[in-house]
């Protein structure tokens, strides 16, 4: 029997819900906050980080078949997902929290929203900050949106809704963005007169050229998920669904592909070419010799020639 997979039962997974659907290997786990619940004999646990808003943020780490995979889903219906100072403060708290747990194989970063993914800067919030406090306030959120680009595995942000200003930038510093096609992006910083100034201007030209995030950023314009599927601003654009959760559900295809791969692996993988893409070949290359170096002496390399000489599926440990 087929079962859709859609916002309602990402919401009730976030919510404490009961809610249980198959879709082959697909399995959508609910929990009680601060505690574990069980549900076919699989747990997961929702984590909080602030007593203030403290639904501002909701952190999955998934159990059972989905072990490693975190789910990190922004929600502020009221405000968009704007970037508010306690947005801020949590996610530091949750990006601290998963860069120490060296169980965490892939990281993905989802609006609990419909409609949007994060409309950027909180406009209101801003409007009642004195000049002072600007540029502190940005500071915070630049280096936040530093932070989570520094995660040492895999990020896949899930745009199905809008993602402008800040919120595109968040999404620039994952390694992965998967976009409903229905899905707005841009960095419109200019129509305020004001520029990109959390890695906007930085990220973007990276990822899509020079050229190209001029023109983007000089006109503040906003591309539909197809549009930046084409200027590779996104890998993946999909056709959103009636539930509007398209890209969520592509991106939890996507880390369950990543979660059965040696996670030290993919850790050296990111290192080399984070490091690498930012020099000239000959010194990437010597960085990419410096962390094969560290996948030699690990039990997870044996246990792959092992499985492999044996024809099964390697059971790696992170060792």
């Amino acid at each position: 029997m087929a079962v859709l997979v859609g916002r309602r039962a990402l919401w009730q997974a976030f919510h404490g819900h009961a809610a249980t659907v198959s879709c082959s290997r697909r399995q959508v786990f609910s929990a009680q906050v601060w505690s574990s619940s069980r549900l076919n004999g699989q747990a997961a646990v929702t984590r909080q980080y602030s007593a203030d808003s403290k639904d501002d943020l909701r952190v999955r780490y998934l159990d059972g078949e989905d072990a490693g995979i975190v789910v990190v889903g922004i929600n502020r219906p009221k405000a968009k997902n704007a970037i508010s100072k306690n947005l801020v403060k949590m996610m530091f708290e949750a990006v601290e929290d998963i860069k120490k747990n060296n169980k965490v194989r892939s990281v993905i970063l989802c609006s609990l929203v419909p409609g949007v993914f994060c409309a950027g800067a909180d406009l209101k919030e801003r409007a009642k900050m004195h000049q002072s406090e600007v540029g502190p306030f940005v500071a915070k959120a630049r280096a936040l949106i530093t932070e989570l680009g520094n995660l040492p595995i895999p990020t896949i942000a899930a745009i199905d809704g809008a993602a402008l200003g800040g919120g595109l930038e968040m999404a620039l510093a994952c390694d992965i963005r998967i976009a409903s096609n229905t899905a707005k992006m841009g960095l419109v910083e200019t129509k305020l007169a004001i520029i990109p100034g959390a890695g906007g201007t930085q990220r973007l030209p990276r990822v899509i050229g020079v050229s190209l995030a001029k023109e983007l950023i000089f006109a503040a314009r906003v591309v539909d998920g197809t549009e930046a599927c084409r200027l590779a601003l996104v890998s993946h654009s999909v056709e959103q669904n009636k539930s509007g959760d398209a890209a969520y559900l592509r991106a939890m295809e996507l880390a369950r592909e990543i979660n059965p791969q040696g996670p030290i692996a993919i850790r050296m993988a990111k290192l080399a070419i984070n490091q690498g893409i930012e020099v000239d070949l000959l010194t990437g290359l010597a960085i990419e010799e410096a962390c094969y170096a560290q996948v030699i002496p690990t039990k997870d390399r044996l246990e792959g020639l092992a499985a492999f000489k044996e024809k099964r599926c390697p059971h790696y440990k992170g060792e």
